[in-house]
């Protein structure tokens, strides 16, 4: 096998803060599917004790007649899916949620495919080097049904004090 010259190597990471752009949607892919046991884990990982996720005879007897996935695993699925694509070592810090909302429940054996949409930026007024970005993510299942939003603000590293 002859030997191949490397003209170009890549670094998997995050979008400096010059790189966001206002109106640009990411969509994050694979989706992830849901299972019994990653909603049963998180859920007792967490210590919450609801009934609506562990208790199948339970749920069954409720609005939805059957078990609901946790919704901070949601949440936590819906961001984390984003990293690779926008955060992964450009993020200083989370600095909030807001408009946290779960309009659909998740049930086991759903796939949620997350995308963000990049809403705002601007230059922090109190660290040198560093930018705030806010980020309007969402999370719909398998059918397109929109199950899971929030705005995320981000301080995150200009590209210029990176190094």
């Amino acid at each position: 096998m002859s030997e191949i010259e490397v003209t170009k190597q890549v670094l998997q990471r995050g979008l400096f803060y010059e790189e966001f752009e206002v109106g640009t949607k990411y969509l994050h892919r694979p989706g992830r599917t849901i299972s019994e046991a990653d909603n049963t884990f998180f859920t007792t990982l967490t210590m919450n004790t609801q009934s609506l996720h562990l208790d199948s005879a339970w749920s069954a007897t409720q609005p939805f007649g059957q078990r609901l996935v946790n919704s901070m695993l949601t949440l936590s699925i819906m961001v984390g899916s984003s990293v690779a694509q926008l955060t992964e070592g450009t993020i200083v810090a989370n600095l909030g949620f807001e408009k946290v909302e779960f309009p659909h429940p998740v049930f086991h054996g759903d796939t949620l495919y997350s995308e963000t949409l990049i809403a705002a930026k601007r230059l922090s007024k109190s660290r040198a080097g560093q930018g705030i970005v806010t980020l309007n993510h969402s999370s719909l299942n398998q059918d397109g049904v929109l199950v899971a939003s929030a705005v995320r603000n981000t301080l995150v590293w200009c590209q210029t004090k990176a190094s």
